[in-house]
């Protein structure tokens, strides 16, 4: 089949280089404008750019879909946009993780006669999680599964028929990262599954949605990283795994920021010498076991400023006056 490609993201890599694999011909990359990063600030390409100019596949960088932009060259590049895919040869449209709105008029050039419309691979178990960041706000949560859609896409945000589903279950020492490529590898199996019932019976079996359930995974943002100690046990070390690796949760101690990457909830014999949230109790063979507001939790790696991983354990030992309390500092703090 010939596909129209629309990511940015490695998640949205791995799938274009499981249906190029998988024998199809993707005949045009949508991705996002070269964003600069890294210590030097230097323009990087997507990775879906990326394996698109490996393979020679020719790629589309709009800042925008939307032809009524009122700015002049977003409303050119989109234009621009609009007339390639009108022109183009093509059977379906995959869209993963692209991170611009596809307007209606896009979806309809899909949806022309003799083509099958435009398949989103969405992380969550729709309708749990449409939005942004559905693998981050599930964790956050505290579900115990997820999981990975294949949608037909519809105007809405994420609210398109389903036509395969795959759960998983969220382990404990689940964080983001991990759960991140375990999806990704569900999502390129089904999308290039997928593909071939479109090639083999011309047609899918579509869901609609549950219209009960319908939560939304807002975009993560950098002011949710600290840490407040007043919060339970389990929803900071939700947290903590959550937000690794962006933007990864901050406590400040002694005036010193440090990451809080790994984390689990504390057995419940952990001693209680104090109950002020926010103050390390005590060190376990890796981590180091913080009060909560309800519960400790056990942090199990962290970093300083320019520093590297480390463990909890040997990062916060790293600090003078170990005799003298070391707390955490929290605005929300509060004696339980």
């Amino acid at each position: 089949m010939k596909i129209v490609f629309a990511g940015t993201p490695e998640f949205a890599a791995q799938a274009m280089r499981s249906i190029h694999d998988a024998g199809h011909e993707i005949v045009l990359a949508l991705t996002q404008p070269d964003r600069r990063a890294g210590r030097g600030m230097h323009l990087q390409a997507s990775p879906v750019k990326v394996f698109a100019n490996e393979n020679n596949i020719p790629v589309l960088q709009p800042q925008t879909l939307r032809r009524n932009s009122a700015d002049s060259l977003k409303q050119h590049e989109a234009e621009e946009a609009y007339q390639q895919l009108s022109e183009l040869d093509f059977d379906a449209m995959v869209v993963v993780a692209y991170g611009l709105i596809l307007p209606q008029e896009i979806l309809d050039i899909a949806q022309r006669p003799g083509r099958y419309g435009s398949f989103n691979i969405h992380a969550s178990l729709l309708p749990r999680w449409r939005g942004a960041a559905p693998i981050q706000r599930a964790i956050e949560a505290g579900d115990q599964k997820t999981g990975v859609s294949i949608m037909k896409m519809d105007a809405g945000l994420d609210t398109g028929d389903t036509v395969l589903v795959e759960a998983l279950n969220i382990s404990l020492d689940e964080n983001s990262s991990t759960l991140h490529d375990r999806l990704a590898n569900i999502g390129a199996r089904l999308i290039v599954q997928t593909l071939h019932i479109l090639e083999k019976d011309k047609a899918i079996q579509a869901t609609p949605q549950n219209s009960q359930g319908v939560m939304y995974a807002e975009k993560i943002l950098k002011s949710e990283a600290e840490i407040d100690w007043s919060f339970s046990a389990q929803e900071i070390d939700c947290r903590i795994r959550a937000f690794n690796p962006f933007p990864g949760a901050t406590s400040i101690l002694k005036g010193i920021p440090l990451k809080c990457w790994n984390s689990r909830v504390a057995p419940k014999n952990v001693p209680k010498e104090t109950r002020r949230a926010g103050e390390i109790l005590g060190f376990s063979e890796e981590g180091a076991y913080i009060q909560c507001g309800k519960g400790v939790v056990e942090v199990l790696e962290m970093q300083r400023p320019g520093g590297k991983k480390m463990s909890a354990k040997m990062c916060l030992q790293a600090f003078p006056d170990q005799e003298n309390e070391l707390r955490f500092q929290t605005t929300q703090s509060k004696t339980i």
